[in-house]
């Protein structure tokens, strides 16, 4: 006859138990962490929902703004470089307003000359300057070339004269100047000539 197996628990399973139920209560502690970490996330959500809702509220009255700021800022330019210039259109006014008083044509040009300058002063103080072309050499990025003439005494390539003064506003082209520019035709290479080549000498007997 086969012997009665023993009823007794095995170890392992007496194992397994101790653990589970050691397991309940730390649970049952992460559960109670939870809990109380619930009413702190939602305040925190809440905070960066009103922060959003500030920052939206200002970017849209900076939209609104942004435009007229800018043409504010173009209307005060603008009043401020007329302001400027009044002056000299005063001046114009006074050399016309006296053209019967001059002595001679030479005192009037001198009085436009004076005015000239005013406003050449006037728009440097503005960041406005001419492009000093004359004379120098043929740059495309600043000058425009209306036509050609060669003229030996003077270099390849030189501006040799001003059709239109150029002007930068702060380093930046915003009109070039136009100009005539010196091409000096390219000198070729002397022709080389062929050797002229020697008739055979007729050796044949003399006649006689």
């Amino acid at each position: 006859m086969r012997p009665k197996e023993s009823k007794e628990p095995k170890p392992e399973k007496a194992e397994q138990k101790q653990e589970s139920v050691e397991e309940k209560p730390q649970q049952s502690n992460d559960l109670e962490e939870l809990r109380r970490q619930v009413p702190i996330l939602e305040k925190e959500k809440d905070d960066l929902f009103a922060r959003l809702q500030r920052l939206s509220a200002d970017y849209a009255n900076f939209q609104k703004r942004t435009p007229k700021q800018v043409a504010d800022t173009i209307a005060y330019e603008k009043e401020k470089i007329m302001r400027t210039l009044l002056p000299a259109l005063d001046n114009f006014d006074h050399t016309f307003q006296n053209t019967h008083a001059a002595e001679n044509v030479d005192a009037f040009v001198k009085g436009v000359r004076i005015i000239y300058d005013q406003i050449i002063d006037i728009l440097k103080s503005h960041g406005v300057e001419q492009i000093n072309a004359l004379g120098k050499k043929f740059d495309p990025s600043q000058h425009e070339a209306v036509r050609q003439e060669a003229q030996p005494q003077q270099p390849d390539g030189a501006v040799t004269e001003e059709l239109q003064k150029g002007y930068k506003l702060n380093g930046r082209i915003i009109r070039a100047s136009r100009v005539v520019v010196n091409i000096l035709p390219k000198e070729e290479p002397p022709e080389r000539q062929e050797p002229v080549k020697q008739q055979p000498q007729d050796h044949g007997a003399d006649t006689e």
